[in-house]
């Protein structure tokens, strides 16, 4: 299901958590109440702009120059390609277009445009290569050429075809030179839609090169992975993760990512190195690198916010556009950043990125602010670029809407709204402050682009220049640059110049083992790191296998990570060895795991003895292996290999050598999902998992074997009767360990849990252990009719929230289930905010049209009984406020309750420490309508306890023994589930209405001033 706030050419899938705050909602006051952004003049909108200090911001170009601009290419004469977008979100009638635009009097300003191009119908990217560009507009990739030096393409090719023409964020984009010599593009599984079909529901295909017979043809839309081709090799081939719109490349070609909602991944793994071992099972081969989480909190600035209806407020919902910084003129830490626009909320991100491993981690450089935020609700920057100066140009879509229609509420896309602003358009420049007027222009145009030129230029700090200069020496194919290349690489004082040097031999073709050789021992790990990457062509080099072997005590490590990808190649006593010792020194490290199980098949390995022989209970990583190695054995082995894994591990416990066994089970379990020949072949074994679990010590052992009957099938036989009498009995024993009791119930739902609804309902109580209500909620849900939703709506008030939360899950299989949930939201049974954001964005935008369009009315619904006095406030929001009278205010009325940050209040409400990125529209609901949506984890619940006075207040922890209570003013009663006689919710805020007797509109203005703009942090380094 889509939560798309469509952010140009990308929106995707996200699940996000609610935003902290005081209390989610999604519709506080009518539209009518906010006043409608308008958009901002060309000259006028550097003054919308909050940038860091020690950065200044130009703008480069503007309507009517260039409208609708999506991405942009600068060639080595000074011309930039820009691709405009008109047609987004609907229009395919090839209204799309590429400008070319010039600067004629070098200010540094584009002042001529013509059409290079149009005819295009949603363009997405440019790229140049060989006499002209390369295209990407779905589903097609182009290459346009102009032959006859008029600056307007009359050549035009169909370079490969059979892209899915989806809904237009999620098609392929910008085509991206990568350092190998590869052509990047980035590309995503087609979604379906529902309201727009016949436009956008074409899913692809084959993806090949329509004039090139017996070159490789990817399946089904490229298995909605991104692609990366070498048109002058007939190259194709299937990347091992996906992007949405935008991806980029650090100084040592590592593969950065984006999605909607998760703002920076790496793509750890190569298809290359997953496809060579069919038994390794890895679902995920890149990795989320941001120490701030998945849908990051975002801080904007924007005044007058017009946000659709499925927008995720004060969080990533659009990142796009992602780019490392490369140009060789910011300041520290700039060397390392990765920046992405967020044209939702206006503004563009900035992260760190520190090594980890394998991968790394991404931190924010500013805390509580972002690189670039504008004022202006039309900015919309959706794609960055390095020039030839260094500088960082961001392209600006500017359009009032940038969400597809697809998630929107219908009056929006009937208001005539969704192309305002398609004849705008703009692109800036930012550099450190006092940086020289742009001269790029003139220079490139009275350049000498000779062979001594661009081999210098592979050193050049500038990744344009480095990257253009290996394109034109490999175009240019001159075998007299060899020799200076080769001394490049063998002179270690400029790694980055070295590096290019070798691609740059690498395409054309005179790469020699003997440099490479050189290239290994390197003193910079980078360089390193590729030359292991750039050997895997002469892995029968016996000069090579050995410099290869002798790094695997290098000390940076993915300089071992990359070694040991590329070790799994080689099937040789010496490769073989180097892995293991490799892999056991790094084993804390899960992407060195997946690197070593990743290589090419050997009968002469044995790797899971190796690992059993070495385990270590109290070492966490071993477990992990040994469950990966399992997991390919119940993948790939045959019955006979899994039966004796299986009896292996339930044999009686080495004392010496355990633990391990539980990770047998589960891996064989998760393997044997995609093995159903085998395990069919494993009825013969039920007896022997069926007693371990019921009567197996070990409580992990216990839930493996119940795993692996998951997987087989339940036979009924004297045994399985006996074994489910006995779960029945352990499951309602107060006095059995809550670990038994999870596993008894488990158990009962390989039989027909319909047997046993009584006992199940009646384990769902808060005087019963967290993971016992859990576990027989979920048994319960098995059971295939509604039974479960009935159940739950009439217990609603008596389930706590973790239940809640699970309970909510039991109604989202169905539109039966989903119906009835509905219902109870319609009878104020269940309140809309334990539904949640993510839940409440899949109901919303679900494909059965009836329960979409009520889905909205229910979700959507205003509390009449305080909008009159919400909206008898709204002239605060534009009154003229005080910070220092807002902490006043703070103090008086909030404090006794919240904290900002963790400081200056009681901790009792929420912390209102992350609602600064929310609209001060949405705060003053809050505040002057509690009850509308309950913010998670704070409504009043009633407890009447067996022996004692009754309780109120919040429950602030559940344990499996006990509930925690935190009354007003931070004071807390713990109560033991076993003294609990009823409990109930009271559907009540713990905040009260009523504090506009307590507040002036006045003071609600400087109360959301101090809320909105408190001390922030600058910079997080």
């Amino acid at each position: 299901m889509q939560t798309n706030l469509f952010i140009i050419i990308m929106s995707g899938n996200h699940i996000i958590k609610p935003v902290t705050g005081l209390l989610f909602c999604i519709c506080l006051l009518a539209a009518s109440s906010r006043p409608k952004p308008h958009e901002v003049p060309p000259e006028k909108a550097l003054a919308t702009f909050q940038l860091p200090e020690g950065f200044q911001i130009e703008m480069v170009a503007s309507e009517p120059l260039v409208a609708d601009p999506v991405a942009m290419e600068i060639d080595e004469a000074g011309r930039m390609y820009v691709v405009e977008m008109h047609g987004y979100p609907l229009d395919k009638s090839g209204s799309g277009k590429i400008k070319l635009l010039t600067d004629t009097d070098g200010d540094g300003k584009m002042d001529k445009s013509i059409a290079f191009a149009e005819g295009l119908m949603l363009p997405t990217g440019v790229m140049r290569w060989k006499k002209g560009i390369i295209v990407t507009d779905a589903p097609n990739v182009l290459y346009l050429e102009d032959s006859d030096g008029d600056g307007k393409a009359d050549l035009r090719d169909t370079l490969v075809t059979g892209f899915a023409l989806s809904n237009p964020q999620h098609n392929l984009n910008n085509p991206t030179l990568g350092l190998d010599n590869w052509i990047y593009l980035g590309h995503e599984p087609a979604v379906s839609t529902q309201t727009f079909k016949s436009e956008f529901g074409d899913r692809g295909g084959d993806v090949y090169y329509p004039d090139k017979k017996e070159t490789p043809r990817l399946p089904d839309n490229a298995r909605g992975r991104s692609v990366r081709m070498r048109p002058d090799r007939a190259g194709l081939e299937i990347l091992s993760a996906n992007t949405q719109f935008g991806h980029t490349f650090d100084n040592w070609g590592r593969y950065l990512l984006v999605s909607n909602a998760n703002h920076i991944i790496h793509q750890v793994m190569s298809a290359e190195y997953l496809k060579r071992n069919p038994n390794l099972l890895v679902s995920n081969a890149a990795q989320s690198i941001s120490d701030h989480g998945n849908a990051a909190e975002v801080f904007p600035i924007t005044q007058n916010p017009l946000n659709q209806l499925l927008t995720d407020l004060g969080v990533f919902t659009s990142a796009c556009g992602s780019k490392t910084y490369q140009g060789g003129i910011f300041p520290a830490p700039f060397d390392s950043v990765m920046f992405v626009a967020e044209p939702v909320s206006n503004i563009v991100h900035a992260d760190v990125i520190h090594d980890k491993g394998a991968t790394f981690t991404a931190s924010r450089v500013y805390q509580n602010k972002e690189f670039l935020a504008s004022t202006d609700a039309w900015f919309r920057p959706v794609n960055m670029y390095i020039g030839p100066d260094g500088a960082l140009y961001v392209v600006d879509y500017y359009r009032q809407i940038i969400e597809h229609p697809e998630w929107m509420a219908d009056d929006v896309i009937k208001s005539g709204e969704l192309y305002n602003g398609i004849d705008k358009g703009r692109i800036y420049c930012i550099t450190p402050k006092g940086t020289k007027p742009l001269t790029w222009v003139n220079d490139l145009k009275t350049t000498q682009w000779t062979n001594d030129f661009l081999v210098g230029k592979l050193a050049d700090p500038n990744i344009w220049w480095r990257r253009n200069a290996q394109r034109l020496l490999i175009d240019g194919d001159d075998k007299t640059v060899v020799a200076p290349l080769e001394q490049m690489v063998a002179n270690e004082k400029n790694p980055l110049g070295g590096l290019h040097a070798l691609y740059t031999l690498e395409g054309m073709n005179a790469l020699r083992p003997e440099l490479l050789v050189t290239a290994l021992k390197d003193n910079a790990p980078g360089v390193r790191e590729n030359a292991i990457k750039l050997s895997e062509p002469f892995l029968q080099d016996n000069a090579v296998q050995n410099a290869l072997t002798s790094l695997q005590n290098d000390p940076n490590a993915k300089v071992r990570f990359q070694l040991l990808c590329t070790l799994g190649f080689l099937d040789s006593p010496e490769a073989g060895k180097a892995r293991e010792n490799l892999l056991f020194k790094n084993i804390e490290d899960p992407w060195m795991q997946i690197a070593a199980l990743s290589a090419t098949p050997s009968s002469k390995n044995n790797l899971l003895g190796a690992v059993l022989n070495r385990y270590q209970a109290d070492n966490a990583a071993y477990s992990s292996l040994v469950e990966r190695l399992s997991t390919m054995t119940g993948n790939g082995g045959s019955a006979v290999e899994i039966k004796t894994a299986i009896m292996r591990a339930l044999a009686p416990e080495d004392k010496k050598n355990g633990g391990w066994q539980a990770a047998v089970l589960q891996g064989l379990a998760l393997g044997l999902k995609n093995n159903k020949t085998a395990a069919i072949a494993l009825k013969s074994e039920q007896n022997v998992l069926v007693s371990a679990a019921i009567n197996n010590p070990s409580a992990a052992v216990r839930q493996g074997s119940i795993q692996l009957l998951n997987i087989t099938g339940l036979i009924q036989n004297a045994s399985t009767k006996l074994a489910v009498e006995k779960s029945v009995r352990t499951a309602l024993d107060k006095k059995a360990t809550v670990e038994n009791r999870t596993a008894a119930i488990n158990f009962l739902s390989l039989d027909n849990p319909k047997l046993y609804i009584g006992p199940l309902k009646n384990l769902i109580a808060p005087t019963e252990p967290l993971p016992v209500q859990l576990a027989a909620l979920k048994t319960l849900s098995a059971v295939p009719d509604n039974t479960v939703s009935h159940f739950v709506v009439e217990q609603w008030p008596s389930l706590t929230r973790d239940v809640r939360n699970a309970a909510i899950n039991t109604f989202m299989v169905n539109e039966s289930r989903i119906s009835l949930l509905l219902d109870a939201l319609e009878k104020k049974i269940i309140d809309p905010s334990a539904i949640g954001w993510p839940r409440s964005v899949g109901l919303m935008a679900q494909g059965n049209a009836a329960l979409k369009a009520r889905s909205r009315m229910l979700l959507t619904k205003k509390d009449d009984g305080r909008m009159e006095v919400v909206k008898a406030y709204a002239p605060a929001l534009s009154m003229t406020a005080s910070i220092d009278n807002g902490r006043t205010v703070f103090q008086k009325n909030c404090s006794a309750c919240h904290q900002i940050g963790g400081k200056s209040g009681t901790p009792y409400g929420p912390d209102l420490g992350t609602i600064r990125n929310r609209r001060p529209e949405s705060i003053m609901g809050d505040i002057l309508n509690p009850n509308l949506s309950i913010a998670d984890g704070f409504d009043i619940w009633s407890i009447e306890i067996k022996e004692g006075e009754p309780v109120q207040g919040l429950i602030a922890t559940e344990s499996p023994t006990a509930l925690t209570i935190k009354n007003y003013g931070g004071q807390e009663t713990v109560i033991a589930r076993a003294n609990i006689k009823s409990l109930k919710a009271l559907g009540m805020s713990v905040m009260p209405a009523g504090l506009e007797n307590q507040i002036s509109q006045q003071e609600m203005a400087d109360l959301l001033l101090y809320l909105k703009q408190g001390k922030q942090d600058t910079a997080a380094h």
